[in-house]
């Protein structure tokens, strides 16, 4: 019985731990060994909210992407004007603006996705300077009252 339980409290320990690695941002001590260093020290990413990014796409002074799956993209749309990534992780870098100090934002689905947060991570190592997360991601976004335009269709 003693063996028992104390499998039950070794799973019970291993989930816990994967449920909160899955919603957390990455920190130099989650790094796998033999990741690069630069994955080690990286940065993390400013957040900036609904409000924030409603300027932003007023005043044309950011570029806004989103990291959603085609899914969340069907169910919640997506923020006008925004460049639809396809893969939050391995999206071309082409789709990045020229210019490294120009603004830009990205979102996923909600405060517990981090899709956004591994976008924004690619742009920043690829020498963005400007870079941010609108945390409250599409989920937020539509909470707020702002409108929101139709997936496209593919």
């Amino acid at each position: 019985m003693i063996i028992r339980i104390a499998k039950l409290s070794i799973v019970a320990a291993v989930c816990a731990t994967l449920a909160v690695a899955c919603h957390s941002s990455p920190r130099a001590e989650q790094v796998a060994p033999g990741a690069p260093a630069a994955a080690a020290d990286a940065k993390p990413v400013a957040e900036v909210t609904v409000s924030d990014v409603a300027t932003f796409i007023k005043n044309k002074s950011a570029t806004v992407f989103d990291a959603n799956g085609d899914d969340t993209r069907k169910e919640y749309g997506v923020v006008p004007g925004a460049v639809l990534l396809s893969d939050h992780k391995s999206y071309p870098l082409s789709v990045l603006p020229a210019a490294k100090s120009d603004k830009l934002v990205f979102y996923c689905g909600g405060t517990q996705c981090r899709a956004s947060d591994a976008a924004a991570q690619r742009a920043a190592s690829a020498g963005y300077s400007d870079v941010s997360v609108m945390r409250a991601g599409i989920r937020g976004w539509k909470d707020a009252g702002q409108t929101t335009s139709a997936a496209p269709q593919s």
